[in-house]
């Protein structure tokens, strides 16, 4: 395991994070980078390639062979040890936590020794130099791996984070949700997750692009359309979870219990893509 590695673009970035097992996902993702013009070493994911859905090791494999920046999510931290559970940070006895204990024995059945040395390879940060700025990509924050950051965080907690980093932002994942805020003049992003709607009530899932333009950064988050039938489907071929497999349809997750009450009241209200010049 890499604890940090820097890494400059030149030019526009895309970030995405969350694949969450989903090959359809994740084939709609680098399909985007390359129709918007974005080389391999310009897209960065924020982590978590494995969960919820059917195809641990297909996903892996695409990941591995697209030549992307991937930062190390718990996820790949569990799996690439063989430790006994997926270290979300769900609450024990939750609808989650319950529904973890399927997903991940699944994917631990699934992935081979050398799915789980490339996860155990990967840096828990990621540094990237963007026109001028530098930007740490994490993937959940600073301190840990699991911890959960949403739009409703306490901005003194971002502000620290980001502190911590030395660097002027932060672009982070885990919590599933996108959001953009600026705090005294710098930056955390977080562009959602692409395997996983974000309980909107749509099926979309999210990445976003940054693009250096006249001296700022231009943040943009898209939305993600892919055949989110087909990955429901092959859910319920392999038998897990019919409570994901219909929220890839629904848009709605299966429990809000990780929400904190802002991002609960936000269920089912769909997201718009927008612009953030910083």
């Amino acid at each position: 395991m890499n604890d940090s590695l820097a890494v400059t673009i030149n030019g526009p970035a895309l970030i995405f994070g969350g694949n969450y097992s989903n090959l359809e996902a994740t084939r709609a993702v680098l399909s985007e980078a390359k129709r918007l013009g974005i080389r391999a070493e310009s897209v960065v994911c924020t982590g978590d390639v494995i969960a919820y859905c059917a195809d641990p090791l297909a996903t892996v494999e695409i990941m591995r062979g697209s030549g992307v920046q991937v930062v190390m999510g718990n996820c790949e931290e569990s799996l690439g040890q063989r430790l006994n559970q997926c270290g979300c940070g769900f609450e024990p006895g939750s609808t989650c936590d319950l529904l973890a204990i399927e997903w991940y024995d699944f994917a631990n059945r699934m992935l081979d020794d050398d799915a789980r040395s490339w996860m155990r390879c990967l840096p828990r940060r990621l540094d990237l130099d963007i026109d001028g700025r530098r930007l740490a990509v994490i993937h959940g924050g600073v301190q840990r791996i699991n911890e959960y950051i949403f739009s409703s965080t306490p901005t003194d907690i971002k502000r620290k984070d980001i502190e911590a980093t030395g660097c002027e932002g932060v672009l982070s994942g885990h919590c599933g949700l996108p959001f953009t805020e600026i705090v005294d003049g710098r930056l955390w992003h977080n562009s959602g997750a692409i395997g996983i709607p974000a309980n909107d009530g749509t099926p979309r899932t999210w990445y976003s692009t940054i693009t250096p333009r006249h001296g700022k950064l231009c943040i943009e988050l898209h939305p993600l359309d892919y055949d989110y039938q087909i990955t429901s489907r092959k859910m319920r071929q392999a038998g897990l979870s019919e409570r994901y497999a219909l929220a890839l349809q629904t848009g709605l997750w299966p429990s809000c219990a990780i929400l904190p009450q802002h991002e609960q009241v936000l269920r089912g209200h769909a997201l718009v893509p927008y612009r953030v010049d910083w």
